[in-house]
C-alpha cells in the first residue's frame, strides 16, 4: 500500500522536504519514502502540489510512519501544521499537529485514521 502525504495548512516546501528528510532518517521507512512532483499549469505554482509517497507493507511499518509522523508533528515549529494523508483506498484525512500534540491523536488513532477503521476526522 502507498500512503500519500500532501499539504495541508500552514505546509509549504520547507515542511515538505523537512518531513521527507525525517521520514528517511527511519531505518524502518529509508528507501521507501519518494517525493511525487505536480506539474503546475497555467497561473499555478508548483511547490504546493508536492507531495510524500511513502511505500507501506505492513501495519507495522504503518504504525512506524504514525509514530514519525506524531514526532516530526510534534516539534513547537510545527504546531500549525496540518498533513493531508491519503491511503490507497482513496480514503483521505488530515492530521493536525495540534491534536497530536494535545494528545487528541494517539499513534494507534492516527493509524486506523489512516487506514480508514475509523471515521472520525480531524
Amino acid at each position: 500500500m502507498e500512503i500519500r502525504l500532501s499539504p495541508g495548512q500552514h505546509f509549504g516546501q520547507a515542511e515538505l522536504e523537512s518531513l521527507h528528510d525525517w521520514l528517511q532518517a527511519e531505518p524502518e521507512l529509508g528507501g521507501r519514502v519518494r517525493v511525487v512532483r505536480h506539474q503546475p499549469g497555467g497561473g499555478e505554482m508548483g511547490a504546493l502540489g508536492d507531495a510524500l509517497v511513502v511505500a507501506v507493507g505492513a501495519q507495522g511499518t504503518l504504525s512506524v510512519l504514525a509514530l514519525s509522523l506524531k514526532a516530526w508533528l510534534s516539534q513547537p515549529r510545527r504546531s500549525d501544521v496540518r498533513i493531508r494523508v491519503e491511503n490507497g483506498d482513496g480514503r483521505v484525512v488530515e492530521i493536525d499537529a495540534h491534536n497530536v500534540l494535545t494528545g487528541k491523536d494517539s499513534t494507534e488513532t492516527l493509524v486506523d485514521r489512516i487506514l480508514g477503521s475509523k471515521s472520525s476526522e480531524g
